[in-house]
């Protein structure tokens, strides 16, 4: 029999305007402690997030989420934040910030196969 692992998850959120608290999920970041896995997937329809908001710049928006990317990979050109271990970029990335990207609380979850979790939140979630 297989083993459930403790996970936790985040949407990661588009908020054209902060102030009006409107938001598109694009993207999941799922962190499992015990099998050392930290990843997000994340994706922009440009034509939903147009019709949503005309004021998000997409490059500006696409490298952030890239960034979310290197970070949980822990990639040595994406700063001193992905140096850190793996719970505290986690941490780092699903902080309560009041910027155009965001994530939503973070939430618990019991999983065999992180990867497959991961996909299945996203496709539930942002797609």
């Amino acid at each position: 029999m297989q083993e459930n692992h403790l996970f936790e998850y985040a949407v990661i959120r588009v908020v054209p305007q902060v102030e009006r608290e409107e938001f598109l999920n694009v993207g999941v970041i799922l962190f499992c402690p015990k099998l050392k896995f930290l990843q997000c997937l994340c994706a922009v329809d440009e034509e939903r997030l147009c019709s949503f908001s005309s004021r998000v710049d997409i490059a500006d928006l696409k490298g952030h989420l890239h960034s979310f990317g290197e970070i949980c990979r822990g990639s040595k050109t994406a700063g001193p934040i992905a140096q850190l271990d793996m719970a505290s970029r986690f941490r780092w990335l699903t902080a309560t910030r009041s910027t155009v990207v965001q994530s939503s609380k973070v939430h618990p979850g019991l999983c065999i196969d992180p990867a497959e979790t991961l996909e299945k939140l996203y496709r539930q979630l942002v797609l």
